[in-house]
Order: C-alpha cells, then structure tokens, then sequence
C-alpha cells in the first residue's frame, strides 16, 4: 500500500480507517434541523462524453472567449464535435470536463438564484468544488487542471481496476495476503466498489486474485498511468511547485477534500490539491459525512450520473 511514511494520514488501518473520525466531523457544521442541506456534486475523468456542454458554450460567450485564449484551441469544438478524438486523452478531457462542469454550476445558480450549503468533486471535480465555493475563478482553476491533466497525461507503465463486490478492508486484506504490496488503493466509491492502482502488470496480474476472492467484476480502466498512488509522487512535486504561483480566496461554501473525507481548512488548499494526486479519493468517508447533515438533499452538477449512482449505494449500504 502507500509508503510507511504516509500512513498516519490515513489513520490506524490505512485506507480503509478513516471512518472512526466521522462523529467528530458532524460538529463541525450545524443547521436546524428543519432546513434542508443542499448538496451539489462535481464529476470526475469518466463522466466526459461528446456533446457535452452543449447547450451551454452560447449561454456563456465571454467565458468560453477566455477559455480558448488561455487554452489555445476551441473547447466548443472539442466538447461537441471532437474532430481529432482528443476528447478521451488525460491532457484535453481534464479542463474540457473542468470547463463544462463550470458552466453548467453557473447555469444553475443563474436559474435558481441559490448557491448550495455543501460542495464536493470526485477527483478532477473537486476543483469545480472550489470554484463553486470561490476559492479561485474560473481561469485560475483552469490554468491547474491543465497542468494536472499535463502531468497525470505524462504517466506511463501503470494501470486500474475498478473492483466490485468487495469491500475495502477486503480489497486491502486481498492485496495484503497475496504479495501484491505494489498496489495501491485508489477511489473509495462505494462501499463495494473499490479502485486499485499500480504497474500495469501487477494490476492485470491481480485480476485472477480477486475473482478468487470474490470479486463480482474487476474491470480494467482505461490509463495509462497509476493515478492517486505512490506512483504519481513526481506529478505531486511538480505540482506542488505550481500551486505554490497561485493564491486562494477564502471558501465562501464548505468543500469536502477527496484526500481528507473532511471540509478544506483555511490555507490548506494548495496542500490538498497535491495530496489528492498520491492518496486515494475518498468518496464514500466524504459523502457518509454529507448524510449526517440536516436533511442532505445531492444534486450533480456536470455531464452524466456517474455520482448519483455511486451516492444511492452509499446510502442504501
């Protein structure tokens, strides 16, 4: 699993511990019973999909003339008709998914007037989270996911699988009991659907293993890299001596941090941001947090309902 010296971030038994903390977590936030929580959710690298955005490059002109100044290319082009099939490359999908997961925030508040109480984004997304809460504009937030999807599209040699039908602590006691120490545990989506990353032949080699296990599926994604392990430790560096260009605006609306499964704290922004890259996305910690607020009421914001479905599982565990 992840380096010796990054387990205390974690807690006591390593990814999968992290839940203990969850009762102290709800004082930190408290509404009257009474009032609903509404919650808006941002997808992450998976949700992309041609066409998307559609509706919203024309409802925002200004926006997009900024978006293509600083990337160079047309992002209405790319999202809706993706001539070159770049829509699906690690470089292009992170800020096309960032902008059209914007847009479609502002769409929102333009139509209802009423920002939400929580913010979260699974991986890519949580940089929507913070737009939406004003940690940094709409440009700013770009010029990281472009850098991030730069880096993260650099990686090679190493693969992910998503496994279904297991839970956390037995994905890890998996790995542990089988001499693959070279995996790491990526996403937390579900409480029965977990994420490795590692070498690509130690995660293709792994697939037999958990199927003895009991895995009901264990499917291969589509990357070329060990994203959110030990292997993106170079990304991380790099990335780290980027933010540290950028200044935050203090958070304006909660955001829950993927690396943490706890709101952002004032002045950890650029800490997590980098964080998130080596450690895994903690989704499941982060929405059991949401539900024990007052009437917690998810919408997602962005293209599909990759989210949605994950959270229905969450809920019904």
């Amino acid at each position: 699993m992840a380096d010796t010296k990054d387990l205390k971030s974690f807690g006591p038994k390593g990814p999968c511990g992290f839940e203990s903390r969850l009762g102290y977590l709800t004082t930190l936030h408290h509404k009257p019973s009474s009032l609903m929580t509404q919650i808006f959710v941002f997808p992450g690298q998976g949700s992309q999909k041609v066409g998307m955005g559609t509706d919203l490059f024309k409802m925002f002109p200004d926006e997009i003339v900024a978006v293509d100044t600083k990337l160079g290319y047309s992002m209405e082009k790319l999202c809706v008709e993706d001539p070159n099939q770049q829509l699906n490359q690690t470089s292009f999908t992170q800020p096309a998914l960032y902008v059209v997961n914007a847009l479609s925030y502002l769409k929102k508040i333009k139509e209802t007037g009423h920002p939400p109480d929580f913010l979260a984004g699974h991986s890519l997304g949580e940089y929507n989270a913070l737009f939406a809460a004003g940690a940094l504009d709409l440009i700013t937030g770009l010029s990281l996911v472009q850098k991030r999807g730069e880096l993260m599209g650099r990686a090679s040699g190493g693969g992910m699988a998503a496994i279904v039908g297991l839970s956390c602590d037995k994905v890890e006691e998996t790995l542990r009991n089988s001499g693959l120490a070279a995996i790491d545990i990526a996403n937390l989506n579900a409480p029965s659907q977990v994420v490795i990353s590692g070498p690509k032949n130690d995660v293709e080699a792994a697939q037999a293993v958990f199927k003895k296990a009991g895995a009901r599926l264990f499917i291969l994604l589509k990357v070329s890299g060990a994203f959110h392990s030990r292997y993106m430790q170079d990304a991380k560096n790099e990335f780290e001596a980027f933010l540290s260009h950028f200044e935050f605006s203090s958070l304006k609306i909660p955001v829950i941090s993927n690396a943490e499964a706890m709101p952002y704290e004032t002045g950890r922004i650029g800490e997590l941001l980098s964080k998130q890259i080596t450690h895994p996305v903690r989704w499941t910690e982060s929405i059991r947090y949401l539900l024990q607020q007052p009437e917690p009421e998810f919408e997602e914001i962005g293209p599909g309902k990759v989210l949605a479905g994950l959270i229905r599982q969450i809920k019904t565990a």
